[in-house]
């Protein structure tokens, strides 16, 4: 198995479009100081996927403050491609992140006038239709605010008609949202657009998803939404699923505990390490549609290719738990812990 792309000289073939926040994690420490780290899921996303080899953009603007500059800085240096390389006056978004006993954190948002927030449906369109190789775009968390619908969901539509796989990472963050009930109805709303999407127990749980348990709640929100073909459920130190609208279910967890450091940025690496393996997966199959590959995994001859993504993903979430804030493995040190540390497969 390779990874999604060789990068040769520092480029590649963008085949990934990012859009959302990128934001300062100010991590408390225990004698009450805070770490300033660079994050945002989305932020997260980007770096985790080039690290693993996949040719990403991120689209939204940062700021020309010292923030700004830093979270460039790292992206490119990533490999990642900045569609908006000129910085913007306004300041970088801030989340205080509070670390529980386990080591799950608590965030607090800054994001009034904030760079990652100043873009719009057509500027993320007029991006992604410059990239000729582009196979997949994605947003999620933060960019699902009721308050930005008019940006995100008219842009994911417009994906979805142009052929491109639309994946949306749910990861909701409902302390922050003014308005609880208008933050359910968008980020269902950007769901209804996915090919592919990525929730945890947690946010079945903050969308109100019926079900006896968290995995019937998964099906309930996959049949929900009868566009999507692929839904990834994390479950935390308990493992994770992942469900083919074909009926498909697999899962895997690591049969042994993890030291944790903090959970900062595992959800991120965990979906950076399954659409890695998906697209290098694609690629490999020579298939020139990355969203018909996906709607045929779930056929006899794929299957393998759902079991191998599933446990791609859980070690490289498993890499990044075990450093502070959030630190992506790339793809080999991923497939060298799964190759090494053998996954507990479906417990039923």
């Amino acid at each position: 198995m390779t990874s999604a792309s060789t990068i040769s000289n520092g480029t590649a073939p963008i085949h990934a479009a990012i859009a959302g926040e990128a934001l300062i994690d100010l991590i408390r420490r225990p004698d009450g100081s805070y770490l300033p780290c660079l994050g945002g899921a989305l932020y997260n996303l980007c770096r985790a996927l080039a690290r693993q080899g996949v040719g990403t953009q991120y689209l939204n603007p940062l700021s020309r403050d010292r923030f700004g500059r830093e979270l460039a800085a790292q992206l490119v240096a990533d490999g990642v491609v900045l569609a908006q390389p000129e910085p913007v006056q306004q300041v970088t978004s801030l989340a205080v992140v509070n670390l529980d006993a386990h080591g799950h954190p608590d965030y607090a948002f800054y994001r009034e006038g904030v760079a990652d927030r100043a873009v719009s449906a057509a500027g993320l369109g007029d991006s992604c239709a410059a990239l000729p190789a582009l196979q997949l775009v994605c947003t999620g968390a933060l960019a699902l605010d009721a308050r930005d619908t008019a940006i995100y969901l008219p842009w994911l539509a417009a994906q979805r008609a142009a052929g491109r796989c639309v994946v949306v990472d749910a990861n909701l963050r409902p302390s922050v949202m003014p308005d609880l009930p208008a933050y359910r109805t968008t980020v269902h709303a950007a769901l209804a657009h996915a090919h592919i999407i990525k929730a945890s127990d947690e946010d079945l749980e903050h969308l109100a998803v019926p079900g006896v348990d968290t995995l019937a709640r998964a099906q309930h929100l996959l049949a929900a939404n009868p566009q999507a073909h692929l839904l990834a459920l994390t479950l935390g130190a308990e493992g994770a699923w992942l469900l083919h609208r074909n009926g498909v279910q697999r899962f895997a967890q690591e049969a042994q505990p993890l030291p944790v450091v903090d959970t900062v940025g595992a959800g991120d690496s965990f979906l950076a390490g399954l659409l890695a393996h998906l697209l290098g997966q694609s690629q490999a199959a020579g298939g020139a549609s990355f969203v018909r590959f996906v709607e045929a995994l779930a056929a006899d001859a794929c299957q393998h290719a759902l079991r191998h993504a599933l446990r791609h993903a859980l070690a490289s979430a498993s890499l990044c738990v075990m450093e502070q804030g959030c630190v992506p493995p790339g793809w080999e040190a991923a497939r060298a812990w799964s190759q090494q540390h053998p996954a507990a497969q479906d417990p039923r």
